[in-house]
């Protein structure tokens, strides 16, 4: 009898145990990948990601574009000789002026400095659009990526007065997207020129 008392609390003993060591596990999780690696899964570090700030563009060109401004490069290349460039200093322009033509075939953008020189430009044409397309309002929102890009990259441009001229579709999206990458507008004015009954119009049509 003794035996089979000391036997049962053995059992006892190392039921006891399994638990004790089954919620140990269980406080403390460890993630384990594919190969058998720990991963612990708290930042000790204390190192967390950025912020991502309001006038940051997440969204890069569209895949079909690069490669036709891809292709289009290429093409330059090939067609002109290699020619010793002299080498220039990085001149910043932080302020400057985007001018946004908009008629009803196209859409052209350009970025230039307080004195009117250009640092960028790009048409619908140069985008990759053909035809109808080159007067639509995304045609117009990718072109001013596309010159943006360029003026914030290699000259650092933060702030700009826009100039927009003609009647175009497009004219509204191109004021946009200056304004969803990052480029702080300060002031927008319209140029479009207006006849003060200058030219003769035309005769009425007879029907």
């Amino acid at each position: 009898m003794p035996e089979e008392k000391k036997e049962i609390e053995s059992k006892k003993e190392d039921v006891n145990k399994v638990a004790a060591e089954s919620e140990k596990k269980a406080e403390t999780p460890v993630l384990a990948d594919d190969k058998g690696i720990d991963i612990d899964n708290d930042d000790d570090d204390g190192v967390e990601a950025a912020p991502k700030k309001d006038g940051d563009v997440t969204e890069e060109l569209p895949d079909e574009i690069k490669k036709k401004l891809e292709a289009r490069k290429e093409e330059k290349s090939a067609k002109k000789p290699m020619k010793k460039k002299k080498k220039r200093a990085k001149v910043r322009v932080e302020v400057g002026k985007i001018y946004v033509k908009a008629s009803y075939n196209n859409t052209i953008v350009t970025a230039t400095d307080l004195n009117g020189n250009v640092i960028s430009w790009a048409s619908a044409g140069m985008a990759g659009f053909k035809g109808p397309k080159k007067a639509t309002s995304y045609a117009a929102q990718i072109i001013t990526k596309i010159v943006l890009m360029k003026a914030k990259d290699e000259y650092g441009m933060r702030e700009a007065s826009v100039f927009v001229k003609g009647i175009g579709t497009g004219r509204e999206a191109a004021i946009r997207a200056v304004n969803a990458n990052g480029i702080n507008v300060t002031s927008i004015k319209d140029i479009t020129p207006i006849p003060h009954n200058g030219c003769r119009p035309k005769k009425p049509r007879r029907v």
